[in-house]
């Protein structure tokens, strides 16, 4: 992976609002009173903050303790609506609200739907928004560059299960831009792109069909970034060479998931959970899966992967120190044997090997052998991998919802 710089900036998007939405514009002032009585009534929450310190075994232990008390909380829940569970484990307002008042509109090219293009649709929703939009989007190959805005949240996309829709676009970081003639660069060379907070997609396809080249810069081409939190994605597929999934920054959930890529496919600092996921290597060399970016100790985010395969071709470290508190597990993970002996990679910084976070629970396959591994690679414990293996990671108790509620 080449240095990375990061461009900033939202696109403008239209001001156009659907008929759907007129209606409740004119009950915005009721609906702001509700929020406030709702808000002056509701308990104030405790926030439990990272620690600050290098120790690994001090960090294990806080970790450990954390996970107990979310564990506790999250035993007692269902797997119903977030409306329907919020009064006992105390699920944030806004996600509240938004479930309450969720409407849906549809996108289909033959023009059978609401919208023929996604960007459209994306286009009437209100740029402040605080409801659930779900939009569904029959199945066919939408070749567009897609922005959610940071204020746009609650969105949620929904495809055909059997013939999910495909998002694909080609752009790269070196893709000159038709504005002002300068490189994108690899954060907006996203064909999906999201800013905003509680996006959900179930069902779809993202794709870059950029080809990665070797030794060529400006290579990196992004599937979908999501730079949001509180962000879940279900039977998804992610499609690309370099770069594929920008896991940028924020809690997210993949379950179920399909992601395909070359070099450092799954990228970022984000704090994220894969559950049954199918990560697929198609390098032609020496290659990574993984470039998680912590890069000080303050900052408690990391990649967890549990019950997924690591398959494909070519040679593949399970991840390398993009950023130099890197952190990685993989748990119940099964390993073929593209998998290098070395299992991971400091990028050529040795100073890093005594501050990244690389650990192994229960995996299996050729791949999964630990003799090779580096010395600085953990073998974690039951007790150390515990904090890491259910949806607690990601405080999953607050925000994921079943979903099966929005599908037909």
């Amino acid at each position: 992976m080449s240095t990375r710089i990061h461009a900033t900036g939202t696109p403008p998007h239209a001001s156009i609002m659907s008929p759907k939405f007129h209606g409740f514009l004119q009950l915005q002032p009721i609906i702001l009173s509700f929020l406030f009585l709702f808000l002056i009534s509701t308990p104030s929450f405790n926030i439990t903050c990272a620690p600050t310190h290098t120790d690994l075994d001090t960090w294990i232990s806080w970790h450990l303790q954390n996970y107990k008390n979310k564990s506790l909380q999250y035993s007692n829940t269902k797997p119903e609506s977030v409306t329907q569970r919020a009064s006992s484990t105390g699920v944030d307002w806004r996600l509240r609200m938004a479930e309450m008042n969720r409407i849906e509109i549809s996108v289909s090219q033959d023009g059978a739907a609401d919208f023929k293009t996604i960007t459209e649709a994306i286009h009437t929703i209100p740029l402040y928004n605080n409801r659930r939009v779900l939009i569904r989007i029959n199945s066919g190959v939408y070749r567009e560059k897609v922005n959610i805005p940071r204020t746009m949240r609650f969105i949620t996309f929904v495809g055909n299960a059997s013939d999910p829709p495909t998002i694909t676009g080609n752009d790269t970081a070196s893709t000159v831009s038709g504005r002002d003639g300068t490189p994108l660069r690899t954060f907006q060379s996203a064909t999906v792109a999201v800013d905003a907070d509680y996006f959900m997609a179930i069902n779809i396809k993202f794709e870059n069909t950029a080809p990665h080249v070797v030794g060529t810069v400006g290579g990196q081409a992004v599937a979908l970034r999501i730079s949001g939190t509180k962000a879940a994605f279900y039977n998804c597929s992610f499609y690309g060479s370099q770069d594929t999934l920008y896991d940028h920054k924020g809690l997210h959930y993949f379950s179920n998931c399909f992601i395909q890529g070359s070099v450092d496919f799954i990228f970022g600092y984000g704090t994220s959970l894969y559950e049954n996921c199918y990560l697929k290597s198609v390098s032609k060399k020496v290659a990574s899966v993984t470039a998680q970016k912590r890069s000080n100790s303050s900052i408690s985010s990391g990649f967890s992967f549990k019950n997924c395969t690591v398959t494909g071709s070519g040679s593949i470290y399970l991840g390398r120190a993009w950023g130099d508190y890197s952190r990685v597990i993989f748990s119940y993970t099964f390993m073929d044997k593209i998998v290098l002996p070395q299992g991971w990679s400091d990028w050529g910084k040795q100073s890093r090997d005594q501050k990244v976070f690389y650990g192994e629970y229960k995996c299996s396959g050729p791949g999964a052998n630990l003799t090779g591994r580096v010395p600085w690679a953990r073998a974690l414990t039951d007790q150390e991998a515990m904090p890491f293996i259910g949806t607690y990671y990601v405080d999953g108790d607050t925000w994921l919802i079943d979903p099966s509620l929005y599908q037909l």
